[in-house]
């Protein structure tokens, strides 16, 4: 890949991940109910998701996805079920206070929330669909497929570690200035309803004909 033609991806890149969407909306989540070191759990496993796609895309089963209905169909309502029960849990998670969330918050593994955050970008047929028009343009077929897509991987994986990390980090910062249970309750629902609302986009999205 050309100097000039990673410059161009490199900006396209920062675009695709300050872009609010699923992802922003778990890395804020995930700041909120545990803090910053620890929230960022779920940017990892988003960038895990991320290169999962760019795998899905890389291997042709992107393309499958993209122009078969039936495995666009079953993708697609997939994640929307998955960021509605997502939504769900959120609005009916504990409104604990902020020094007994943060004393709660080892009781959910590093695990599960790298695994949160796989599932959401993962499965998410939009992405696989954005990435199958975007990607081709920045390949040059005369030179390595395989090292161009772990050049695109480490690149895209880069600019969403940092911008989530800042998404991550300004929740954790409102959650150091909540002080009571009705706070709490609020900002669960507030992002409850997020998830819902990005799983209801979801539900929008068309394949291209």
């Amino acid at each position: 890949m050309e100097l000039s033609t990673w410059l161009a991806f490199f900006a396209a890149s920062w675009a695709i991940s300050i872009s609010p969407g699923a992802g922003a909306v778990a890395a804020m989540s995930a700041g909120l109910n545990h803090g910053f070191r620890r929230g960022y759990l779920t940017t990892l496993g988003l960038v895990l998701g991320i290169w999962t796609q760019l795998v899905v895309v890389g291997v042709g089963l992107g393309a499958l996805v993209a122009t078969s209905s039936t495995a666009f169909q079953v993708v697609k309502w997939f994640g929307v079920a998955y960021l509605v029960w997502l939504g769900i849990q959120q609005w009916r998670a504990p409104a604990r206070p902020l020094a007994a969330l943060r004393d709660g918050a080892a009781q959910v593994s590093a695990r599960s929330m790298v695994l949160r955050g796989w599932m959401i970008n993962a499965v998410n047929p939009k992405g696989t669909v954005f990435l199958l028009a975007v990607v081709p343009q920045f390949l040059d077929l005369g030179q390595s497929l395989g090292l161009q897509y772990l050049v695109i991987g480490l690149t895209l994986g880069f600019t969403d570690l940092v911008v989530m990390a800042g998404y991550t980090a300004l929740a954790a910062r409102v959650l150091s200035a909540l002080k009571s249970t009705a706070h709490m309750r609020a900002m669960n629902r507030v992002f409850g309803a997020l998830f819902v609302a990005a799983g209801a986009l979801l539900s929008l999205f068309k394949r291209a004909p």
